[in-house]
């Protein structure tokens, strides 16, 4: 396809921080790819560059943050020549690409959900996105409803559901005065703990242990946004350890 215009639009939602959405690209050396990166969404574009190098097409703009919470964001990608829309769960960005070029020429295959390995560094080392997908639409044609009746040829669709399966993990919730209090593990020597959190408070208690026969305690707090780790030892001189990340 060589295309003026075009309109993209999606849902996704996911727990992994990197995966492709979406890739195209064509002979000419035009591209677009939409993916995650590090839980920040990124549009790379490019409507052309030639090879005396004078003309440099490529542009990345990024957007959002923490878009790995599997909640449903939606994105809608409005493109004319080189002037963009780019709408995140109804925030827009808009810009123009790099370079004279208006047309978009992809003559390989769009895929969704990753990209087809094609020997070039680019390819290798992005991720296939792992999650759920709705409401794809593609210029006006519904690519989500198409697949499911198999009606887009050719088409090589790998390894996929049309439900969307619910992560098992279960969120707490804790407000300023609540805490959750486990047993302990008496006469082991390791301590050990992990857990994912989110928070917009930049100070708080989030793991307080103390340790057997008054050997001391662990304390994992935030304090101004950063994570600090305080481990007090009472049988040795040095007996405060602290690791702030």
């Amino acid at each position: 396809m060589k295309t003026l215009k075009d309109v993209i639009s999606l849902k996704f939602k996911t727990s992994e921080s990197e995966g492709v959405i979406f890739h195209g690209e064509g002979q000419q050396g035009d591209y677009i790819t939409l993916e995650l990166k590090k839980a920040k969404l990124v549009l790379n574009l490019n409507l052309g560059s030639n090879q005396l190098g004078s003309i440099y097409g490529h542009t990345s703009v990024t957007t959002g943050s923490l878009l790995d919470d599997h909640h449903w964001h939606s994105i809608i990608i409005e493109r004319h020549g080189r002037n963009i829309n780019l709408t995140l769960d109804r925030h827009m960005q808009h810009f123009r690409t790099n370079g004279e070029f208006d047309y978009l020429d992809l003559d390989y295959e769009i895929t969704f959900g990753g990209m087809p390995f094609s020997g070039k560094p680019s390819s290798n080392s992005r991720k296939n996105f792992k999650g759920c997908m709705e409401s794809i639409n593609y210029n006006g044609n519904n690519i989500t409803d198409l697949a499911k009746r198999k009606k887009l040829e050719p088409s090589n669709v790998g390894n996929l559901s049309f439900s969307c399966v619910e992560p098992h993990t279960v969120p707490v919730f804790f407000n300023a005065t609540s805490y959750l209090e486990v047993p302990g593990r008496p006469s082991q020597d390791l301590f050990s703990v992990s857990f994912l959190f989110r928070t917009w408070n930049p100070n708080g208690l989030l793991v307080f242990s103390n340790f057997a026969d008054d050997l001391g305690n662990v304390e994992i707090d935030i304090n101004e946004g950063k994570v600090s780790v305080h481990i007090n030892v009472t049988l040795v001189k040095k007996n405060r350890i602290d690791i702030s990340s």
